[in-house]
């Protein structure tokens, strides 16, 4: 399997989730099914994102896990252990391409140039993550790269928020963007699960 249709399909948001408590994890996936992003990107930036993707498998059987911030091969047999469902990087590398093709699961891997889409669709990869979207040239560098490219697909993540998402998804280039603003960092804190629930399902209604 050598892209991810499936992710870039469930939704038009993919939460891209730092969970710093493993005990957050299950409530926090609850909250953004239940809002309508089943896709959940878990960032392996923390020692909690591998047991936080475990539980999340476990018990939420609605959501589609996955392990984001994938930045070393010898990662990759550990998050899909864990139950990720797809992977996310936010570059890619021969070896680390070659791990995620043999994992058996879905990814998305990341660029920010048309060099790197150009060698991703050499090595048959058509569906991949623009990163950094807003700094590397958002709306307009896609705009730029549909025209030479048509068949590469992105999800733009970076810097992406509920007022810009809308432009980046009425691009025919991208299937869906990943983004934050529906996990503030009070309402984790806080454990205020309705209140990321509501702001899921206004994420999920963007692209109706």
């Amino acid at each position: 399997m050598s892209s991810a249709p499936s992710v870039l399909g469930h939704a038009p948001v993919l939460p891209v989730v730092v969970v710093e408590d493993a005990a957050d994890a299950v409530p926090l996936a609850r909250a953004l099914v239940a809002g309508g992003l089943p896709a959940i990107e878990v960032t392996l930036r923390t020692p909690a994102a591998l047991d936080a993707i475990r539980a999340i498998a476990a018990e939420v059987p609605d959501a589609v896990v996955g392990a984001g911030t994938v930045v070393s091969a010898r990662t990759v047999p550990d998050a899909v252990g864990a139950g990720a469902r797809f992977l996310v990087s936010p570059g890619w590398t021969g070896g680390l391409l070659d791990a995620m093709e043999a994992s058996g699961v879905p990814f998305l891997p990341g660029v920010s140039t048309a060099s790197d889409v150009v060698a991703l669709l050499e090595r048959g990869v058509s569906e991949m993550k623009f990163f950094p979207a807003e700094a590397a040239g958002g709306t307009a560098y896609l705009k730029s790269l549909a025209g030479p490219l048509p068949q590469a697909r992105f999800c733009p993540t970076g810097g992406i928020s509920v007022t810009s998402a809308p432009s980046y998804l009425d691009l025919p280039n991208v299937g869906c963007v990943g983004g934050t603003w529906m996990l503030p960092g009070d309402a984790i804190a806080g454990r205020d699960w309705a209140r990321v629930e509501s702001l899921a399902r206004e994420a999920s209604a963007l692209r109706g």
